[in-house]
């Protein structure tokens, strides 16, 4: 996979969006992408990837050593054109079997793992280095990836918002999906993201937080286009200070 590259003279504008599942970052972050005419890598996709070589290999996610064997060699193609999901495992596209239960169930396990995080975080890292505008979303961009992002934003909800959020989005997509089941997973998740030793799940310190419990999706892009225009200004602004 190569870095997206951005058209020469155009500075660089990366976008980091954090959060826990059911906040609407991916939709948030794609929508983002292509109001800003920019790239857009769904970092959790990666981890999910990761998860479904493991279960595939028959390896149990809570075996640290097996995990980072399985996944250490990764044949995984991830798009980053925001219009267009494209995500592939040995060349076979996984976008929708990586949003099952049985995936959800296990990556948390597997994104724990530091060796698993520090090989996608390198990869992500790499995508994200090419000019123009790049949307990052995940639940580390601002801590880790991209500390030094020129815009860090982290989106939260209630879980019982996110829970429901999740749910209507699995049947809308024709899973199964029990709103209760959906709620106790929110919570594991949450818990077990919060409180990992590698990478856990937290708003960096220069982040904008944007509860989105009682916003509309498209309240809370308005917000993000005008945080992304904002970096802009005030980027413009130093620049031409650094010219007098």
């Amino acid at each position: 996979m190569s870095a997206p590259a951005g058209p020469a003279g155009v500075p660089r504008r990366r976008i980091a969006i954090d959060g826990p599942a059911g906040t609407g970052k991916s939709t948030l972050a794609r929508t983002l992408a292509e109001r800003l005419g920019g790239a857009y890598l769904d970092t959790g996709a990666m981890y999910r990837v990761a998860t479904l070589q493991v279960l595939r290999a028959g390896i149990d996610p809570e075996d640290a050593a097996a995990v980072i064997a399985t996944s250490a060699d990764l044949p995984m193609e991830i798009g980053t054109d925001a219009g267009s999901e494209r995500i592939l495992l040995a060349g076979e596209d996984v976008s929708d079997e990586i949003r099952t239960a049985r995936v959800t169930a296990g990556v948390s396990a597997v994104s724990a793992v530091p060796e698993v995080r520090a090989n996608l975080v390198g990869l992500q890292r790499r995508l994200a280095s090419g000019g123009g505008t790049v949307v990052l979303e995940g639940r580390d961009i601002g801590t880790v990836v991209l500390p030094d992002a020129e815009v860090k934003v982290y989106l939260t909800a209630s879980p019982e918002i996110r829970a429901r959020r999740r749910t209507e989005q699995d049947r809308a997509a024709g899973r199964d999906a029990d709103y209760d089941e959906v709620l106790a997973a929110v919570i594991e998740r949450d818990r077990k993201d919060s409180t990992r030793a590698a990478s856990p799940l937290r708003p960096a310190e220069d982040a904008i937080v944007i509860d989105t419990s009682d916003l509309t999706l498209d309240e809370v892009l308005d917000r993000l286009v005008a945080l992304a225009e904002g970096a802009d200004a005030s980027h413009g602004d130093a620049a031409e200070g650094n010219t007098q």
